[in-house]
C-alpha cells in the first residue's frame, strides 16, 4: 500500500517517481564511468583523480552564481527539467563516442565537468522547489521517502550497474543513466505546482546574500559548519578505505562488496525509522544522533584486528550502523533547511551551502592521500574517524539541540 503522502499529493508523487529511477541511473554511472576510463582509456591514478576533480569543481565555481540566477529567474521546476534533459544528452555522448571509436580523455573530462555543472543548477533549484510540492507538516515524511529511494538505489543501482557493465561494458551501461535523466525530466514536466513569481522574491540581493544569511542564522550556520567538518574528515576516510580494506586487512573484492552492501541495508532501514525517532525524540536531537552515529561506528575500521571473521564483523557493524546514521542526518538536515530558509533566498542559500559542504570533499580526499602517504594509512584512518566527531563542537551548543518540532521559516533580513 502506498504511503499517504504519495497517494494524496500528486505533484510530489510525480517528482518521487522521476527521481527514484534517476537515482538508480546515477548509481549505475558511478560504476560505469570509472570503468570506462579504466577499460576503454587505460586510465592512470592521476587521470582518475583528475576525472573526479572535474566533476566536483563546478560546486566551487558555479554554486553561488547558480543560486543567484535561479532565485532571480523564479521558475525552479523548469531549471531542474532543463538540467535533467541536458545531462541525459551529455552522458549519452560517451557511449555514442565509444561506438564510433572517438572516445578521448578530453571528451570524458568535458562530460564530467558539464554534468557536474548541470547538477549544481539542478540541486540549487531543488533547494527552493521542494517547498512548492510539499506542505510543511509533511517535510519529515517527504524527506524520508526521498532518502529511502536513495537508499534503495544504493542496493539496486550498484547491482544493476555491475550486471550491465559485465554484459555491455562500461561505456554502453552509461546509456541507462542518460535515459534515467530523461525519465526524471518527463515527470518534472507533468508537475503543476505554483511557484513564487520573481516579483515576489528578493531579486536585488547579490552574490553573497545566501552566505550572509547563513552567517546570521544560528541554526543553519551550525548545521553547515558541523556537517562540513564531518564531510572533510569522512572524505579523508573514503579516500583510503578501499585501499586499507583490501591491502592491509586482506578483504577480497567480492567480500568487500557484501560489506559495503550492509551500509546500503542500514541506509534503507534508517529511512524507515527516522520519522518515528523524530516524533519520539524531536527533530533536532534526531539530527544530532545522526551526526554521531554516521561517523562514530567507522572507528571500528582502523580498530579491526585479530581473526579474519572478527575483522569482517567489525566492518559489517561499522558500515551497517553508519548507514543508519547517514539517513538520520540527511533526512533531518533536509527538513531543518526546508523549514528554516526563507522563500526569497532558498536557491542562494543552497548555493552557498554547496560551496562549503561540497567544496571540502576534494580537500578531504587530498589531505587523506597526503597523510596516508606520509603518516601511514591506518593512522590516517584513526585521524579521519575520530576527527569526524569534531563537527559536534559546532552543533551541540546550537539551538538545534533543543529543537523538538519542524522549525518556523526565518526572516530574509
Amino acid at each position: 500500500m502506498l504511503p499517504a503522502l504519495l497517494r494524496e499529493n500528486r505533484d510530489f508523487r510525480r517528482y518521487f517517481i522521476g527521481q527514484s529511477v534517476s537515482l538508480i541511473g546515477d548509481q549505475v554511472s558511478l560504476i560505469a564511468l570509472p570503468l570506462t576510463a579504466v577499460l576503454a582509456l587505460h586510465a592512470t591514478a592521476g587521470q582518475m583523480g583528475a576525472l573526479t576533480t572535474a566533476a566536483l569543481l563546478p560546486n566551487l565555481i558555479f554554486a553561488l552564481h547558480a543560486g543567484v540566477w535561479v532565485d532571480r529567474r523564479g521558475s525552479r521546476r523548469r531549471v531542474m527539467l532543463a538540467a535533467d534533459v541536458a545531462r541525459g544528452l551529455l552522458v549519452a555522448v560517451v557511449p555514442i563516442a565509444f561506438a564510433l571509436g572517438q572516445l578521448t580523455w578530453t571528451l570524458l573530462y568535458l562530460v564530467a565537468f558539464g554534468s557536474g555543472t548541470l547538477g549544481v543548477f539542478f540541486f540549487v533549484a531543488y533547494g527552493g522547489f521542494f517547498q512548492t510540492v510539499v506542505e510543511r507538516q509533511d517535510y519529515v515524511a517527504a524527506n524520508s521517502l526521498i532518502h529511502g529511494s536513495r537508499a534503495f538505489s544504493f542496493i539496486a543501482g550498484t547491482s544493476i550497474g555491475g550486471v550491465l557493465v559485465q554484459l555491455l561494458r562500461g561505456p554502453y551501461a552509461l546509456a541507462l543513466d542518460a535515459a534515467s535523466f530523461l525519465w526524471s525530466a518527463f515527470f518534472l514536466g507533468r508537475i503543476d505546482a505554483a511557484e513564487p513569481s520573481p516579483r515576489a522574491l528578493d531579486t536585488s540581493a547579490g552574490l553573497l546574500a545566501g552566505a550572509s544569511w547563513i552567517r546570521r542564522n544560528a541554526v543553519i550556520r551550525a548545521e553547515l559548519l558541523g556537517v562540513a567538518t564531518l564531510n572533510l574528515f569522512n572524505f579523508m576516510f573514503f579516500a583510503l578505505f578501499l585501499l586499507y580494506a583490501t591491502r592491509d586487512l586482506g578483504i577480497r573484492p567480492a567480500v568487500l562488496g557484501i560489506v559495503l552492501g550492509s551500509a546500503s541495508v542500514g541506509t534503507l532501514l534508517g529511512s524507515f525509522v527516522t520519522a518515528r525517532v523524530a516524533r519520539r525524540l524531536g527533530v533536532g536531537p534526531t539530527f544530532l544522533i545522526g551526526c554521531v552515529l554516521f561517523p562514530a561506528p567507522l572507528i571500528l575500521v582502523p580498530a579491526a584486528g585479530g581473526p579474519h571473521w572478527l575483522v569482517l564483523a567489525f566492518l559489517f557493524v561499522a558500515e551497517f550502523l553508519s548507514g543508519i546514521g547517514l539517513m538520520l542526518l540527511d533526512i533531518m538536515a533536509g527538513t531543518i533547511s526546508a523549514a528554516t530558509v526563507p522563500a526569497q533566498l532558498r536557491s542562494r542559500v543552497s548555493g552557498a551551502f554547496m560551496v562549503v559542504n561540497n567544496g571540502v570533499r576534494p580537500l578531504g580526499t587530498t589531505i587523506g592521500g597526503i597523510l596516508g602517504a606520509t603518516a601511514g594509512v591506518r593512522p590516517t584512518l584513526w585521524i579521519a574517524t575520530v576527527g569526524s566527531l569534531l563537527g559536534m563542537a559546532f552543533l551541540w551548543p546550537s539551538p538545534i539541540r533543543s529543537m523538538r518540532d519542524v522549525p518556523e521559516e526565518e526572516a530574509a533580513a
